[in-house]
């Protein structure tokens, strides 16, 4: 059985209800799947797991949330390599660059995404919520 790691930041609650139905996705699967919360994750944490789906929102200017969540995702990168990892999060503005951006910084750190990532505009609607529960179900 796959163990994976639904690891999120969230501001207004949007990447919060998409990692809960990532950790859905997971365990329908047939995962051992469980949420934290970005400033409860850490590299020896990320040792104890097969597949980690990450997400956070857009912040600022299309950039990953800073006082948290990059922080914790930089100390972790290290452990990724070889793994399934996948992201996911929400944004309010802009296009999704911020994805973009992340997608490329794990692609120059040697992780390889297992899934496409899933950005939604706002809360997530019916097609956001299907495709993080298929994100989930990649990973296990």
């Amino acid at each position: 059985m796959s163990k994976v790691a639904v690891v999120f930041w969230s501001g207004t609650g949007n990447t919060e209800a998409m990692a809960k139905y990532v950790l859905k996705g997971a365990r329908s699967a047939g995962a051992s799947a469980q949420l934290f919360g970005a400033s409860y994750f850490d590299a020896g944490k990320a040792a104890g797991f097969d597949a980690f789906a990450f997400g956070c929102p857009a912040m600022g200017n299309e950039e990953l949330e800073d006082s948290e969540f990059a922080p914790m995702f930089e100390a972790v990168k290290g452990s990724l390599a070889g793994k399934k990892v996948a992201l996911f999060g929400s944004y309010g503005w802009g296009g999704g660059d911020w994805m973009s951006t992340w997608e490329e910084d794990c692609a120059a750190s040697g992780i390889t995404l297992a899934a496409n990532s899933v950005i939604c505009n706002d809360a997530p609607d019916d097609e956001a919520e299907a495709a993080c529960k298929a994100l989930g179900a990649a990973l296990a």
